[in-house]
C-alpha cells in the first residue's frame, strides 16, 4: 500500500512541525508556502505584504526559549532566554545574536524539511474530492506564483498551518477619514524610521501596541497610548531575574488556579502591582488579571514614568489635526496614528460549508477539526491564542492530526466534539471580557494535556515512578515540551536529559563572567516547597468537602 500524501499549507511555526510529524508517522508531506522562505511571520521583511503577518524589526518574543522549543529539538544553550526575531548574518553565525528565525532554520536543517516545501506556491482552493465520502480525500488547486502555472492534486489529508495573524483589523472612528496625518496599522509597521520628533497616537494596548509605543517613545516627541479598558502588564523578568513563564508553568499553579481562582487572581494582582502600581500609572483595567490576554512588556513603566508615553482613554472623535478622547481631553498636532488593533483570521481557500469564521469565531474541535464532516482528514493547526508558547502546542496538534490521518488515533463521535466546543465557548465567555480578541484563548498546560491525552503521550506517572528523580521533576517542575516525549507514541530517547537540563540551558547565556561565590538555588523551584503547597491544597479541599 502506498504512503498517504498530506498537504501542509504554510511553512511557518506550525507548518514546519507538521512536515516533521508527517515524516514521523510514515506519511508523505507536500508543503505549499506562498513566500520564498520558511518562518511565517517570524521571517522579517522590510516591506509589508498584504495577507502576510510579520513582526517588527525590534520584536523580542514573549516566551522563554525552553517553553517555546519543539519537543524533540531543544534550543541551544548559548541562545538568549528571550530571543530576538532578526536573522543572523548567515546560517553559520549562531553566536551572540541567536534568533527565532535562526532556530526554525536549524530545525528544518536537522530534519531535512525544506525538500518537502514548494516555495512561492499559493493554494487556490481546498475542497472534498469526488471520493471523499469513501476515502476522505481532498482536492487542492494551487498556483506557482513565478510561472503562473496551476495544478490540481488529490491528497489523503490536509493540515492548514496559515496562522491567525494575516488580515489586519482596522476599525473606523468618527472623523478619522478627515484626519490629515498618517494612519498606519501595526501590520505595516516595521521600524521607526521617519518618525523622529513626531507626535504619535497608538490605538490599542495589546503586545504590538505596547512594543510600538516603547520603541517610538525613544525617538518621537510624544507618544499617546489609547486604551478602552486598560491592561495588566506582566514582565518577562520575574523575581530574582528568572523568566516569568519558567516560574509559573507548573502543575501546582494550574491546580491552584482551578480550585482557588479568586484567591490566585488577588495574589497575582498584588504581585503585579508591586512591580508597577497600575492605578498610579493610569493603567488599571476594569477586569481581573485572568480576564484578558495580558501585555508582556518590561520597558513600559520606564517610558511612562519619564513622560515619553502618556496613557489615554478611548477615542471619541478625530479632528483634521488631532483627537478628542471620551473623557473630554484633547490632543492636537498629531502627526501619526498607529492602529494596534489586531487581526482577523479566516480560510478563504476553504468552502464556508466546511469552516466558517464569523467575527473571529470558529467552531472547531480542539481548535482543529470541523465537527460535522464525515472524515477527520483535514485539521487546522495553530488557530488559537495561548497564555504561553504557541510553537509546542502547534506541534502537539500536528502529532495528533498525523496520527488521525494515519488511522492510529480515532477521534470521539460528533456529539462529543460539539460538547467540547460548547464547553470551551461557555468557559471563555465566563472568564474573559467580551472582545473579538477572546475567541480562541487556551491555557498552555491544560490544553497541551488535552491534546496529549488524545495522542497517547500524556505523562504516565506510574511508569515514571521507576525513575524517582524524573517523576519528581515532572510533577513539580516547569512543564516544558520535553515532558510530552517521555511516554507513549513519539517517545524520544533524549527527552529525559533535555527535561532535566532545561534550567541549565536557561541560565547558560547569563554566565558571561566568573563570580566569586557559587549560585544558590531559588525557593521558586524548590520541590519541597511545591510539595508543601500540594499538601496544603489537598487538606484544604478535603476540609471543604467535609463541610458540604
Amino acid at each position: 500500500m502506498s504512503q498517504k500524501r498530506v498537504a501542509v499549507i504554510g511553512a511557518g511555526a506550525s507548518g514546519l512541525p507538521a512536515i516533521k510529524c508527517c515524516l514521523d508517522e510514515g506519511l508523505t508531506p507536500v508543503c505549499f508556502e506562498r513566500t520564498e522562505h520558511i518562518g511565517g511571520l517570524w521571517r522579517y521583511t522590510d516591506e509589508p505584504v498584504d495577507g502576510q503577518g510579520c513582526v517588527m524589526k525590534s520584536t523580542v518574543i514573549n516566551t522563554s526559549k525552553e517553553t517555546m522549543a519543539y519537543s524533540d529539538f531543544p534550543i541551544p544553550a548559548k541562545y538568549p532566554i528571550f530571543m530576538h526575531n532578526t536573522q543572523a548574518s548567515s546560517p553559520q553565525s549562531i553566536c551572540c545574536d541567536t534568533l527565532v528565525y535562526e532556530y526554525f532554520k536549524l530545525y528544518a536543517q536537522k530534519f531535512d524539511l525544506e525538500k518537502y516545501i514548494q516555495f512561492n506556491t499559493e493554494v487556490l482552493y481546498v475542497k472534498r474530492a469526488d471520493n471523499f465520502s469513501e476515502l476522505g480525500q481532498w482536492e487542492i488547486k494551487y498556483r506557482n506564483k513565478s510561472t503562473g502555472e496551476e495544478k490540481t492534486e488529490i491528497f489523503d489529508g490536509v493540515l492548514v498551518c496559515t496562522g491567525h495573524h494575516a488580515e489586519k483589523n482596522a476599525p473606523t472612528f468618527p472623523g478619522l477619514s478627515q484626519f490629515q496625518g498618517k494612519v498606519v496599522h501595526t501590520h505595516d509597521y516595521r521600524k521607526p524610521d521617519g518618525l523622529q520628533d513626531k507626535r504619535v497616537l497608538i490605538i490599542g494596548i495589546g503586545n504590538s501596541g505596547g512594543d510600538a509605543a516603547v520603541e517610538l517613545s525613544r525617538i518621537a516627541s510624544q507618544v499617546f497610548l489609547s486604551t478602552r479598558r486598560g491592561t495588566w502588564i506582566l514582565h518577562r523578568v520575574a523575581a530574582e531575574g528568572y523568566p516569568l513563564d519558567m516560574i509559573f508553568a507548573k502543575r501546582i499553579y494550574v491546580l491552584l488556579q482551578q480550585y482557588f481562582p479568586n484567591l490566585i487572581s488577588k495574589f497575582m494582582k498584588k504581585d503585579i502591582n508591586k512591580r508597577i502600581n497600575h492605578d498610579l500609572y493610569s493603567l488599571t483595567p476594569d477586569y481581573d488579571v485572568f480576564q484578558q490576554h495580558p501585555m508582556v512588556n518590561d520597558d513600559m513603566p520606564n517610558r511612562i514614568i519619564c513622560g515619553a508615553i502618556k496613557i489615554k482613554t478611548d477615542i471619541k472623535r478625530f479632528t483634521e489635526t488631532g483627537v478628542e478622547f471620551i473623557d473630554g481631553t484633547k490632543e492636537d498636532n498629531i502627526d501619526v496614528v498607529l492602529l494596534a488593533t489586531g487581526y482577523t483570521f479566516g480560510f478563504p481557500f476553504i468552502d464556508k460549508e466546511i469552516i466558517d469564521v464569523k467575527n473571529n469565531r470558529v467552531q472547531l474541535y480542539k481548535y482543529m477539526y470541523p465537527p460535522d464532516i464525515e472524515h477527520n482528514t483535514l485539521a487546522v493547526i495553530g488557530c488559537f491564542q495561548p497564555l504561553g508558547a504557541i510553537m509546542p502546542i502547534s506541534e502537539m496538534q500536528c502529532r495528533l492530526a498525523t496520527r488521525v490521518i494515519k488511522g492510529d488515533t480515532v477521534l470521539p463521535p460528533r456529539g462529543i466534539m460539539w460538547q467540547d466546543i460548547r464547553e470551551k465557548e461557555a468557559a471563555m465567555a465566563q472568564r474573559y471580557v467580551k472582545s473579538q480578541r477572546h475567541t480562541i484563548q487556551v491555557d498552555y498546560i491544560p490544553f497541551m494535556d488535552e491534546l496529549a491525552k488524545l495522542v497517547g503521550c500524556n505523562v504516565n506517572y506510574c511508569e515514571l515512578i521507576k525513575d524517582p528523580v524524573l517523576a519528581l521533576h515532572a510533577l513539580f517542575g516547569t512543564v516544558t515540551p520535553y515532558v510530552y516525549r517521555l511516554c507513549g507514541p513519539g517517545k524520544w530517547s533524549g527527552a529525559r536529559d533535555a527535561f532535566l537540563t532545561q534550567w541549565d540551558r536557561t541560565v547558560a547565556p547569563l554566565k558571561t563572567r566568573p563570580l566569586p561565590c557559587r549560585d544558590r538555588a531559588s525557593w521558586k523551584d524548590s520541590y519541597l516547597f511545591n510539595l508543601g503547597v500540594v499538601l496544603i491544597l489537598f487538606f484544604m479541599i478535603r476540609f471543604l468537602f467535609t463541610l458540604l
